[in-house]
């Protein structure tokens, strides 16, 4: 039977067709790969926030560091109450507050603006010892995909975390496998991700991205965690939940025909 956290995610996958196919751009692809981990983090009880009090200073922080997968999170905060679902209908237009890349100017509920990859975990990092250095209880999640781990910026921000032993700090990891010229592995090899994260001094954990279970159980064992950051690194596949779109990198970006957003959509049914 579907979980509640399923139907959530199954009904954004269509709120962000809908969104890239009417803006005419965007990223479907690592949208829906990383989508399971934000509903998980957002409605499975993980994450402190108010929406109504966008700005609430006890809140947890969450840092998308991939920013062009921001359909996902913008569709998640309408949902959370942070916006109008109405605004959703106004990805990318000018002047609209839901950019193509966040910024945390613009909407309630960013809390980074972001573009360039590779950057946002040393925002997290930042954030997570700012918390330490306050006495403040707040966790910072940050959303990352494997491909920005080809940026030196990303291992500072793990060498930082683990000098300070920041236990507030949870990095997720979307392992989609691609990227905008291909298959990962082939554009610049990781290797094993997880053992360079575990050489590093992290708590490292491996899941299934797409199983809610598992991401729950993650995220509860790095909350208990202490005296060092974790990181999960969750197997996913670009373009989940759609037959056509899954593992292919061509749905990195772009929008589909409205024939495919037709069949898209009533495979999500």
């Amino acid at each position: 039977m579907e979980t509640n956290l399923e139907k959530i995610a199954r009904s954004l996958r269509k709120e962000i067709l809908k969104m890239v196919w009417q803006a005419g751009s965007g990223h479907i692809g690592g949208s829906f790969s990383s989508l399971d981990l934000l509903v998980a983090c957002y409605f499975g009880g993980f994450l402190s926030f108010e929406s109504h009090d966008p700005y609430w200073p006890s809140r947890d922080r969450f840092v998308l560091s991939n920013g062009h997968v921001c359909p996902a999170l913008y569709a998640v905060l309408a949902t959370a109450g942070f916006f109008p679902k109405e605004k959703l209908k106004r990805l990318r237009d000018f002047q609209s507050p839901l950019q193509g890349h966040p910024s945390r100017l613009a909407l309630a509920g960013i809390e980074n603006s972001s573009g360039p990859l590779g950057q946002g975990l040393s925002v997290a990092v930042g954030m997570a010892l700012a918390a330490k250095i306050d006495q403040a209880k707040w966790h910072v999640y940050c959303l990352t995909s494997d491909a920005e781990h080809n940026e030196g910026q990303i291992w500072e921000g793990v060498m930082t975390a683990v000098k300070y032993k920041l236990d507030n700090l949870t990095i997720l990891v979307d392992k989609n496998g691609t990227q905008i010229d291909g298959r990962t592995d082939e554009i610049m090899p990781l290797g094993d991700l997880a053992a360079k994260y575990l050489s590093f001094g992290f708590n490292t954990l491996e899941i299934d991205g797409h199983r809610f279970d598992q991401i729950l159980d993650g995220l509860a064992s790095a909350k208990r965690h202490s005296r060092q950051p974790t990181v999960i690194i969750a197997k996913t596949i670009l373009g989940k939940g759609v037959s056509f779109m899954e593992g292919k990198p061509v749905w990195h970006e772009g929008p589909p025909t409205k024939e495919e957003l037709s069949r898209a959509l009533k495979e999500l049914e």
